[in-house]
């Protein structure tokens, strides 16, 4: 249903729509042309950023981030889906494909998404994709009016997770 590609210059005004879309930027907070470079398009050393494509179409787009010290080795996930797209089962699609990437690609043996304890859209598609919650952040991050904001820790590992399975691979 889904395919991924990696970002480029190209999907800078479709990316900074969805990132504005009012079902989105109250999740994301706000992005110029600077931040929208630096976060998404050309994201530091370790970030990874993907469109999601349905059809042709870009819906939205997905990121991970690598912590790479051996004993601690895991990655996280971001994610942003247009409103238009919503509810159509694209976001935990776009969340399956690159799991298997990281388990059966980069090595992963966890993974981890933290949504804001608010967004509930978010973390029904995370449930149903087989993120367990494990832990709330009290004021992780700090939002437009200086005030933090409190977040929900969600992980999964790689076999015998409880995530589903698609195709014999875990998720």
């Amino acid at each position: 249903m889904v395919a991924l590609r990696p970002v480029g210059p190209d999907d800078a005004a479709v990316l900074a729509e969805i990132l504005a879309d009012p079902t989105v930027a109250p999740w994301w907070g706000t992005f110029d042309a600077e931040k929208l470079r630096n976060d998404v398009l050309e994201p530091p050393q370790g970030v990874a950023s993907f469109v999601i494509e349905v059809e042709g179409s870009v819906a939205g787009f997905i990121q991970y981030s690598e912590e790479n010290e051996p004993d601690y080795r895991h990655a996280g996930i971001d994610i942003a889906v247009g409103s238009s797209w919503q509810g159509r089962g694209i976001g935990p699609d776009a969340i399956r494909a690159l799991a298997r990437h990281l388990f059966d690609e980069r090595g992963h043996h966890r993974l981890t998404i933290d949504p804001a304890t608010a967004n509930e859209r978010a973390i029904r598609a995370y449930e149903r994709v087989g993120f367990r919650r494990v832990g709330i952040m009290r004021a992780y991050e700090r939002g437009p009016d200086g005030s933090g904001t409190t977040g929900s820790s969600w992980t999964s590992s790689g076999a015998n997770s409880g995530l589903e399975t698609l195709d014999d691979h875990p998720i």
